[in-house]
């Protein structure tokens, strides 16, 4: 049987879109992301994912409190643009946990895949309780048809920022994501943004999903790489190639290079 290749996929922090306190222009939004991106694809990366991280605070992205409509429309737009600009395959990340939004910004640009935070269970987070909404979500995959049939959904089990309310047995919730949320990936990360995932929690959720495509989150550095790289189907990195490992700066070419050298 051959080998699955491992993805390394760079997140390009977007600055404040228009109904986000702190908007400036759309002109930057596009040059900064345009800069970031192509940093990420010199330095080898094989992907990458476009997230409105500026949009603070955020919006929970449900039924009773969706993302502005011009969210995904610039998440559309700057995806399109770094599409044509690099061509490298897309993921959408519409925070706080939009997935509708995410999955029509991804149809409408040609993503690859979508990064859904809360896709079932409960959270309490930083924006109040969240519920996942998995069925909704495809039952609009299925109406977009031909658009986003392609288009894969990477789920997050235990996500950063957040306290489970429902399963807290790692091993378990895993599972369930993986047998009963319709996702193609589950996404595992630290407990805050960069932060490292533990190696045993990746074994937890190894041994629970088997070879069900196990991501990390946040926190893969060119140090701890030779200790989780192998754990894992792909991983999805922001500040650890940013200017020093800080989120809100640019990312640091020789920080991407570094990381690739070290996920060979």
């Amino acid at each position: 049987m051959k080998k699955r290749s491992r993805l390394l996929l760079g997140v390009v922090h977007l600055r404040p879109l228009p109904s986000a306190p702190g908007h400036r222009s759309i002109a930057d939004i596009v040059e900064r992301a345009l800069r970031d991106a192509t940093a990420y694809a010199r330095g080898g990366f094989d992907g990458l994912v476009v997230e409105n991280f500026g949009d603070v605070p955020f919006h929970k992205g449900n039924r009773e409190d969706p993302v502005p409509p011009d969210v995904p429309a610039m998440l559309a737009v700057v995806g399109a643009a770094l599409r044509d600009a690099l061509g490298l395959p897309l993921a959408i990340n519409c925070l706080r946990n939009d997935g509708i939004a995410a999955l029509g910004a991804a149809a409408a640009c040609g993503a690859r895949w979508i990064r859904v935070n809360v896709l079932s269970g409960a959270y309490a987070t930083d924006q109040g309780i969240i519920e996942g909404e998995a069925a909704r979500l495809f039952a609009y995959k299925r109406q977009l048809g031909r658009s986003a049939a392609g288009i894969e959904v990477l789920a997050d089990v235990h996500v950063k920022h957040a306290t489970p309310l429902g399963e807290r047995d790692l091993g378990i919730a895993a599972r369930d994501l993986a047998e009963r949320s319709g996702c193609a990936g589950i996404v595992l990360s630290g407990t805050r943004t960069g932060e490292p995932v533990a190696v045993e929690e990746l074994d937890t959720a190894r041994a629970a999903v088997g070879r069900f495509p196990l991501w990390i989150g946040s926190g893969l550095t060119a140090a701890n790489a030779a200790e989780l790289w192998p754990r894992c189907d792909g991983a999805i990195v922001g500040t650890a190639v940013k200017r020093g490992g800080r989120v809100n700066e640019p990312v640091d070419p020789a920080r991407v290079r570094a990381l690739r050298r070290a996920c060979r």
